[in-house]
């Protein structure tokens, strides 16, 4: 178990949006730039870095992601005040991971030059599609054209830059979805991340599909499309490293793995979620206010469904040790085994990607073996 406050990884969210694009749930509010709430949250925000350096609680810290929302739409001065907070209160070295997610339609190259003379040494730009159709639907107020030159000024300045892209948006089809991995590839960026649409509760999306204006997502073609991103972008030297995220080598985003192999990470600001752990158990909590509690047995089969997200998948012997407290696990393994969700070797079991495709399944099984008793040993391995 880690150290309760020994968190390596940090968030700092910013819940402020030019506008809301339609398929967002996210904690995020669509204001105007003017807007004094605007002055008030970065203040606080640059308060709340100073005090938990100062309760010691950011002394371990890896990895610093700001995310939202859109960070870049603060602003130079706010953001410049913040970036400034955390390079004056965080302990930052060449080593340390520090992403900033960015819009085009609000990422300035001025700016940027100067956040990472402060430390920022990633951006992860929400492009979401090449095509403009798509753009216009999803609710993005940026082109195919500013998605472009916001990527070449980011690679001005930063050899790191990862962009989003989305399938299973309605309309797309197999060569829009491939023409906006093509320019991806193309512009030379070192990671993609790859989401299939997801259609939240009151969202514009959502509203529109009960009305009957808009057909609900196909689940079949979004898989047939996030087959495609594999194939396609590994032949194209990005290695697969997550089931939405593939790198070019030595550009693995580390603090997003830091979610999925269970290191203690810390929220800061507005609807941001931070975890930890001691001998007790796992606590989560949202500004504040804790909201999940795991006993050790549950958060050791947390940690093992949250690592089959991995292609490094889970080793025989974190799930060896878990199975001798939680012996519903063996038969579940033998089960994703026999179905094909998963593959031993090397020393690990790893999601195939069929077991990727079917994540739901493979995840939940997981989850819900702590309920089983186990008549099996753990699968054959290789």
């Amino acid at each position: 178990m880690s150290v309760a406050y020994n968190y390596q990884a940090l968030y700092i969210h910013i819940p402020f949006c030019a506008n809301r694009c339609n398929y967002c749930d996210f904690h995020t509010t669509a204001v105007a730039e003017d807007d004094p709430l605007l002055d008030t949250y970065t203040s606080s925000l640059v308060a709340e870095v100073g005090s938990a350096a100062q309760k010691g609680l950011l002394a371990a810290v890896q990895t610093i992601y700001i995310g939202g929302g859109t960070p870049t739409f603060l602003g130079r001065k706010r953001l410049v005040a913040i970036v400034n907070a955390l390079s004056e209160c965080v302990p930052l070295s060449p080593a340390t991971e520090f992403t900033m997610e960015a819009n085009p339609e609000s990422l300035n190259s001025a700016v940027l030059r100067e956040l990472v003379a402060l430390g920022v040494n990633r951006l992860s730009l929400g492009i979401q599609s090449f095509e403009e159709k798509e753009l216009v639907l999803l609710g993005r107020i940026h082109d195919a054209q500013k998605a472009l030159t916001a990527i070449r000024a980011a690679q001005d300045v930063l050899e790191n830059v990862s962009i989003d892209l989305m399938c299973g948006i309605p309309g797309q089809t197999s060569r829009s979805w491939l023409n906006s991995l093509r320019r991806a590839v193309e512009c030379g960026v070192s990671h993609i991340s790859v989401y299939p649409l997801s259609i939240e509760e009151d969202t514009p999306f959502a509203k529109s599909i009960a009305a009957g204006e808009m057909r609900d997502v196909d689940e079949d073609k979004e898989a047939h499309f996030m087959e495609q991103a594999a194939v396609y972008l590994e032949s194209h030297g990005f290695l697969r490293y997550e089931v939405a995220s593939y790198a070019k080598e030595g550009f693995t985003c580390r603090h997003n793995c830091a979610y999925w192999t269970g290191l203690p990470y810390l929220g800061l600001g507005e609807g941001a979620a931070s975890m930890r752990e001691d001998n007790h158990g796992r606590e989560r909590w949202i500004s504040g206010k804790p909201v999940e509690v795991l006993s050790p047995k549950d958060a050791l089969r947390e940690d093992i469904m949250l690592g089959m997200r991995m292609s490094k998948g889970v080793p025989f012997s974190l799930l060896e040790m878990a199975a001798r407290t939680d012996p519903g696990l063996a038969d579940t393994f033998a089960e994703l085994q026999a179905l094909g969700l998963i593959v031993s070797e090397n020393g690990s079991y790893r999601p195939t990607p069929r077991g990727w495709l079917m994540g739901n399944e493979l995840y939940g099984r997981i989850w819900l073996s702590g309920s089983q008793t186990s008549s099996a040993a753990l699968p054959e391995r290789v």
